[in-house]
């Protein structure tokens, strides 16, 4: 038996109280698309777990990728060492990624992925001093409202101070800049003037401003928002002409997640540095991956250290490398974008259609194995999650959104379970 009452008294759960905390489901074992609970209840997972799980639970390949490693070695130091997993992740992401990226450093969470690539921003422009080529100080950030890039001090600077959870940092926080998020639609017509504000900002604050970061066609945890692929080419456009890099932060969409193995393809461009995470390793275990130009690599090393001074502890994790080798792997075949097409479609059908006349639905979105629903009030996360776990799914709302984005494995049976679920609770509020 799981001692609950213990874990609610000592184990301090992400964004919730020690003092009042959300209620904890105890979960014995997951398999494939669904999970069950110690009291022998099946949940089908409707959020892959925290987005990463997307080859499903108990994978037989990715489990054997870890079993084939673990008597080889675990882990020991990145530095001044390499192994045979790391290198050929190393070769499957470049192989993956826009030819133009061509350098990777290893990070252990999305957050500290966020955060070396916000270093290697400033040391690039260090480095541009140290060549003499500027004496700008390029000492701040750019970004658009609703942006959500991780829970560290560097990267909630970055996230909307207004809209996001860390308004209690915000005195100890870098004052960045942030201009209003695009309205155009992904699904829509984009209307030219969704760029006066980045452009107005760029103009202005060009000389302080090292890169412009943002989360490529969806915006997540900030609020769900899917933007037109015009914005995204734009921004590319105006980063160029005011000489600041640019970031695309890709944790949570990479991999497949929005019918492109990264959201930047729908665009079309190429950033200066890219960030990817969550699906990397399958969902098994933490690993994230910073992608960079030939030019910020090279320039980066030009800084007055003259080496890039960041070392995680778990750094090219061995197990970590073996077991995202394998998710590549099954990626490179192919078959997600079958399965997400079919999530696509079944969400449609299945979903979206039958919540569209809904009073409560403010909105509804989707892309790829992703659907959002947009209530006009919010609701308390713990009270809607118990309705979903009592009907025998596992989402987790927040404030005024539902929403779904299932392991890519899922069977089409418990996908429309999941999506009838959903629509009964939302007709029932």
């Amino acid at each position: 038996m799981i001692d609950i009452e213990f874990d609610k008294k000592h184990i301090w759960h992400q964004y919730s109280s020690i003092v009042n905390p959300i209620p904890a489901y105890p979960i014995v074992k997951a398999e494939g698309a669904i999970i069950t609970l110690e009291d022998g209840r099946q949940l089908v997972d409707g959020m892959s777990s925290w987005w990463n799980q997307i080859h499903g639970y108990n994978n037989p390949e990715l489990n054997q990728a870890i079993y084939d490693q673990v008597p080889k070695f675990t882990h020991f130091m990145f530095a001044g060492t390499s192994h045979e997993p790391g290198v050929e992740l190393t070769k499957k992401l470049l192989s993956l990624a826009p030819k133009e990226l061509d350098s990777v450093f290893y990070a252990d969470s999305g957050s500290v992925c966020v955060e070396v690539g916000l270093k290697l921003a400033h040391l690039y422009w260090a480095g541009k001093r140290e060549l003499k080529q500027t004496d700008m100080p390029k000492d701040r950030f750019l970004t658009i409202n609703y942006g959500y890039h991780g829970d560290t001090f560097g990267a909630m600077s970055i996230c909307d101070p207004v809209n996001s959870m860390h308004r209690n940092y915000s005195g100890f926080l870098t004052q960045n800049f942030f201009v209003k998020a695009p309205k155009s639609r992904f699904d829509g017509e984009y209307n030219p003037g969704d760029i006066i504000p980045l452009k107005k900002s760029l103009e202005e604050n060009h000389e302080r401003i090292a890169a412009v970061i943002m989360e490529p066609i969806v915006q997540g945890a900030g609020g769900m928002r899917i933007y037109h692929p015009q914005f995204l080419r734009d921004v590319r456009e105006l980063c160029d002409e005011f000489n600041v890099l640019l970031i695309l932060d890709e944790i949570a969409t990479g991999f497949g997640r929005t019918s492109k193995m990264f959201a930047l393809e729908h665009a079309k461009i190429v950033p200066d540095i890219l960030l990817c995470g969550k699906g990397l390793t399958g969902g098994y275990l933490p690993l994230s991956a910073c992608l960079m130009t030939r030019d910020v690599a090279e320039t980066v090393c030009e800084n007055p250290s003259k080496r890039f001074f960041h070392g995680p502890t778990y750094m090219g994790h061995a197990l970590a490398c073996a077991v995202a080798n394998k998710s590549l792997e099954i990626l490179m075949r192919n078959e997600w974008q079958d399965q997400v097409s079919n999530i696509e479609r079944v969400f449609k059908i299945d979903l979206l259609d039958k919540l569209r006349d809904v009073e409560l639905v403010d909105d509804l979105r989707s892309i790829g194995a992703l659907a959002v629903i947009q209530l006009k009030r919010p609701f308390e996360t713990e009270t809607l999650q118990k309705m979903f776990v009592n009907k025998g799914a596992w989402v987790r709302p927040f404030g005024k959104l539902v929403y779904i984005m299932p392991p890519f494995v899922i069977k089409e049976d418990d996908l429309k379970k999941l999506c009838q679920i959903t629509v009964d609770i939302i007709k029932s509020l």
